[in-house]
């Protein structure tokens, strides 16, 4: 009996050990962060700030990089038809293949292993910029055929500026893909870059898809744009008298229609300018000289046809453009 008692004893001991055993946590509690950690931040963050950032690397330096892959996605991802050869020229510019050439003459190879078959892009990109100018010349005449030489120079020259190309160029990838001997890549050798590939796109599908190119990717960028933001008058007035003349209209006649707060620091003027008792334009301005230029350039885009209600630019592809008109002439 005792003996009974014991090994009923010894069970319910065994039993109450392994209910104790496994409300046990099954992961030990460790610290959130190492002791060593605190240390090693704190001498990054020093050496970082005594070093300044890494400099940028270029694309094809970093992993997962296929040039030749990134040349035709490049191609495809545009809808445009280029000829893989010319394209990839059209990314190699002079400065890399004279800063290649002189790294491998450091390195002691021979003159004949160090010369590079490769040819850079220094003819596409005299014709791309040669077409590139001659196209937006065109266009501006035929869209503003009222618009004098010196506007359509100020607006051609806005578009080809190395501001506008290289914000086209560099949303579109073209970076990226350039062969420099820097990095990251100077305004004039991206510039340069763009227009090359402007060229080989001219000699690859021809000049009527290079133009559709253009009209896409470059003359959008007169969506916003201001007429007088891209060409500097002087002297509005003067620039609007002579205008008159050769319409053979009366001389305008500037008139102060309102004004409000002439005695505080805040003045506001309107004036009119009216020729034979028709009101041209009006502008404001802070002073009476300032409000009489603002409304003298007023009038000034309203014959040159350049105004802010002006009919949109028309981007559309051909065949959509002419299936639309199409639809609005028939009714259906």
């Amino acid at each position: 009996m005792a003996a009974r008692c014991m090994l009923i004893r010894s069970g319910l001991t065994f039993r109450l050990q392994n209910q104790l055993v496994s409300r046990r946590p099954s992961v030990t509690p460790v610290r959130e962060k190492k002791r060593w950690m605190k240390a090693y931040t704190y001498l990054m963050a020093k050496k970082l700030k005594l070093e300044g950032p890494p400099p940028p690397k270029p694309r094809w330096q970093q992993p997962n990089w296929d040039y030749h892959s990134e040349v035709h996605a490049f191609s495809s991802r545009l809808h445009e038809n280029f000829s893989i050869e010319l394209l990839k020229a059209a990314f190699i510019n002079p400065c890399y293949v004279h800063a290649e050439q002189e790294r491998r003459k450091q390195l002691g190879v021979d003159s004949e292993t160090t010369a590079l078959v490769l040819k850079d892009n220094f003819q596409l990109s005299e014709k791309g910029a040669s077409f590139t100018k001659s196209f937006l010349t065109d266009w501006c005449r035929a869209s503003f055929p009222s618009l004098p030489h010196e506007g359509v120079e100020g607006i051609v020259g806005h578009l080809i500026s190395p501001s506008v190309v290289c914000y086209v160029a560099r949303n579109l990838g073209i970076e990226d893909l350039t062969m420099s001997a820097e990095y990251p890549v100077a305004d004039d050798v991206l510039g340069s870059t763009f227009m090359a590939v402007v060229g080989a796109l001219e000699e690859s599908s021809g000049a009527e898809r290079a133009a559709f190119f253009l009209r896409d990717f470059l003359l959008t960028q007169l969506i916003g744009k201001d007429l007088f933001d891209m060409w500097t008058v002087m002297n509005p007035m003067g620039l609007l008298v002579e205008e008159l003349t050769k319409r053979n209209l009366p001389l305008p006649e500037p008139r102060l229609i309102r004004s409000a707060g002439a005695n505080t620091v805040l003045p506001l003027y309107f004036v009119g300018l009216y020729s034979d008792t028709k009101l041209l334009a009006q502008g404001p301005g802070e002073t009476l000289v300032g409000a009489e230029e603002e409304a003298a350039r007023v009038a000034l885009r309203k014959l040159y046809g350049y105004t802010e209600n002006r009919r949109p630019f028309d981007f559309s592809p051909p065949q959509l453009y002419q299936q639309t008109l199409l639809q609005s002439v028939t009714g259906n």
